[in-house]
């Protein structure tokens, strides 16, 4: 009997572990945050999302920077703030304004208005292409000579 009872623990024991590492496996990393467009962060409050959009006004303040997506101040359909002890992790924000950006973070409520708060460089990304220079061109394929 106490064999018995022995071998079911030790089993059930065993299956909780293989239930545990294949859930909760350090190693396997996680689905990445879904991607929204800016005018679709209030729907997603205290997600953590990706949110693509084009930095249409970058207001310092002594404080603070905020970052307005797709709009200026105050039609922005969401924004996103540096607060001054995070602003050297990213150098001039300025040159932001214009490009298409993706930031990653959770979305919060300030104002009534979607915000993320940024305090990692990793957070921003400028994913539009700097300009050809003139004269360049790009997805040509090579002149041959016959």
């Amino acid at each position: 009997m106490k064999t018995l009872f022995a071998a079911t623990l030790v089993l059930s024991v065993s299956s909780l572990l293989a239930v545990a590492q294949t859930t909760n496996s350090p190693g396997q990393a996680a689905s990445p945050p879904k991607r929204i467009a800016a005018a679709d962060a209030a729907k997603h409050y205290d997600e953590t999302v990706i949110v693509t959009g084009k930095v249409a006004q970058v207001s310092i303040r002594s404080r603070l920077v905020y970052l307005n997506l797709d709009k200026k101040y105050p039609e922005c359909p969401m924004y996103c703030v540096v607060f001054a002890r995070s602003t050297n992790q990213f150098g001039d924000l300025k040159q932001v304004e214009g490009k298409q950006v993706e930031i990653q973070g959770k979305i919060q409520q300030y104002q009534s208005k979607p915000q993320i708060v940024l305090s990692s460089s990793n957070q921003l990304k400028v994913v539009e292409r700097a300009p050809e220079p003139a004269g360049v061109k790009t997805n040509q394929p090579a002149s041959r000579s016959p």
